[in-house]
């Protein structure tokens, strides 16, 4: 390790940690990348051309496979082998890793929509939750930035919910599907617009990555880098500098600090040998996902730091959000028996509806206070392990039913926004300890009256535009029973949250810890707050940004 003389140590290879790794690498400063999963190398091992003939019950779900036999996640799901994690008494949460280099952004839906003024303020009109640290005006140049990097799909739309990127930013926009502009023109009856999906899908060839040619699920991974994930991207580029050296299997258990209470290094454990080594840094940037972060930060207690580190403000593992999730599908009749022919694309909704009830909002309409979107789905696609609706008969009868109903269901899918209180939150479990000895996270969870009153409503106007369909949807099930689990959309956000004070904080604008200025974090833990919109391109803005800063820091000698 001495031959490479890293001045910044990242934990974590994901969104925030490659992306960090990528701006750092490029301006001149030597990283160390730590990473807890395994190498993996996309363009060798993504399961998207395997035939359906490997599949085990069609590529249905299992237990150590929670997303199906293609999904590309190689070492992680919802439970992984020799780390587990415990829930408090009454509390139902998931936690998702992916132990691969490149972490979820090898699962990830892709969905990259900005977060507008509305999302980084909205405490300021309704008083609940938090601002964030800066205006939307700051970050814009950012996210133009982040998108032109990534290669973003999509289209400039006009609407509220959707700030418009720079002139030659996004890439061209998929057409829409026949069962997509079907809802998009019932929604419309209703007051309601609906918009091209912005997906980190190349349609156009960027720097060595082909666009995408329709051929196979994104979930599956992607070896020729249409799809987004920085195992093709981000990591590669960084490498390419010469600056960026990384260890995998490579587990962090505590942030080490002197006696001044600064930043060391820190401890991690060799998965392969189950030896803990110590490594130094003079800047160490966090960025392992909002929960393991978190996990890291409170293990590392010390005299100075007794209530873990950066944790003055008791805000460690408090603040802790997901999306709201839920669900409604229906058969449309005018959808049945359909000519067949080709509807391929990127291979989620090209159409969604985003967020329209900022005004409602604004004149106290509604009964919840924040928004949601609906990602649409159905289409002709490869079927899977279950025939969808209830069908009767056998033998030719039914397979006229099945050729009839095939690509005629539609789903709306529901995210929403939730805010943070006091009953959701992380700590260390006291008795508990994974496979190392490192004691893991128990979480609390209880969703509060806002979010079920948003799926409430969110149901209801999936069901009016579904009869405004000519679909039969029959009953909506209570909002209590139709909510997903915490933990299940995968969106967990806040438990380092970013402000304007070290009082109610965790660090500054920057990622900037307040107690330790070399510790920095960049994953979805610094979000003052978690609007509707998948948080992982604000999540790689956030660290292009900040991680710049961090390097003029370097260069001016502050750090």
């Amino acid at each position: 390790m001495n031959d490479f003389a890293h001045t910044v140590l990242v934990v974590g290879s994901g969104a925030g940690g490659a992306m960090a790794a990528y701006e750092l690498t490029r301006q001149g400063h030597k990283v160390l990348l730590l990473e807890a999963g395994r190498h993996y190398d996309p363009t060798t091992e993504t399961p998207m051309f395997r035939p359906n003939g490997d599949a085990p019950l069609m590529g249905a779900s299992t237990p150590d496979k929670d997303f199906g036999f293609y999904d590309s996640t190689v070492g992680g799901g919802w439970e992984v082998p020799d780390e587990p994690y415990t829930t408090a008494e009454g509390t139902e949460f998931l936690w998702w890793r992916a132990r691969m280099l490149g972490g979820r952004t090898n699962h990830w839906g892709r969905y990259a929509l900005r977060f507008s003024e509305h999302d980084f303020k909205a405490k300021s009109r309704d008083g609940l939750g938090a601002d964030w640290p800066f205006e939307y005006d700051e970050i814009a140049p950012w996210y133009d930035k982040t998108e032109a990097l990534v290669g973003v799909c999509g289209t400039n739309t006009g609407l509220d919910d959707m700030p418009p990127s720079s002139d030659g930013v996004l890439q061209p926009a998929p057409t829409p599907r026949i069962p997509e502009l079907l809802i998009a023109a019932a929604a419309k009856k209703h007051g309601i617009e609906a918009a091209p999906m912005h997906r980190a899908i190349l349609t156009r060839a960027l720097d060595q990555r082909a666009p995408c040619f329709w051929a196979t699920p994104c979930g599956y991974g992607c070896s020729i880098g249409a799809a987004f994930q920085t195992t093709t991207s981000l990591l590669p580029m960084a490498q390419a500098t010469g600056h960026l050296r990384v260890i995998t299997d490579a587990m962090v258990k505590t942030v080490t600090t002197d006696a001044g209470g600064q930043v060391t290094g820190v401890t991690y454990i060799d998965k392969k040998s189950g030896s803990e080594r110590q490594v130094d840094a003079k800047v160490v940037v966090l960025a392992a996902s909002a929960c393991e972060t978190a996990r890291i930060l409170l293990n590392s207690k010390t005299e100075r730091h007794p209530a873990g580190l950066a944790n003055s403000s008791g805000q460690v593992g408090r603040n802790l959000m997901d999306s709201t999730g839920a669900g409604l599908s229906a058969l449309v009749p005018a959808l049945m028996d359909r000519p067949r022919y080709n509807e391929d694309g990127h291979t989620a909704n090209h159409l969604f509806i985003p967020w329209w009830g900022h005004q409602a909002h604004a004149d106290k309409e509604l009964d919840f206070p924040r928004g949601y979107h609906f990602e649409l789905g159905g289409r002709f696609a490869e079927p899977g392990a279950y025939v969808s609706g209830d069908l009767q008969g056998y033998g030719t009868a039914l397979k006229q039913q099945v050729r009839a109903h095939y690509g005629a269901y539609v789903h709306f899918a529901l995210r929403g926004e939730m805010l943070p209180n006091d009953d959701c939150y992380m700590d260390i479990d006291p008795s508990v300890t994974d496979k190392w000895g490192i004691p893991v996270p128990r979480f609390h969870w209880k969703w509060s009256e806002h979010e079920l009153k948003q799926v409430e409503h969110g149901l209801k106007t999936a069901k009016a535009i579904l009869e405004t369909m000519g679909a039969t949807v029959g009953e909506l099930p209570a909002a209590e029973e139709a909510i997903k689990k915490g933990g299940e959309i995968i969106h967990e956000v806040g438990t380092t949250r970013m402000g304007d004070s070290p009082e109610d904080s965790v660090t500054n604008q920057w990622g900037q810890t307040w107690d330790c200025p070399n510790l920095f974090v960049m994953d979805g833990g610094v979000f003052a707050s978690n609007p509707h919109k998948n948080c992982t391109l604000t999540i790689m803005t956030l660290a292009m940004r900040n991680s710049a800063w961090l390097a003029d820091q370097l260069k001016a000698g502050a750090l």
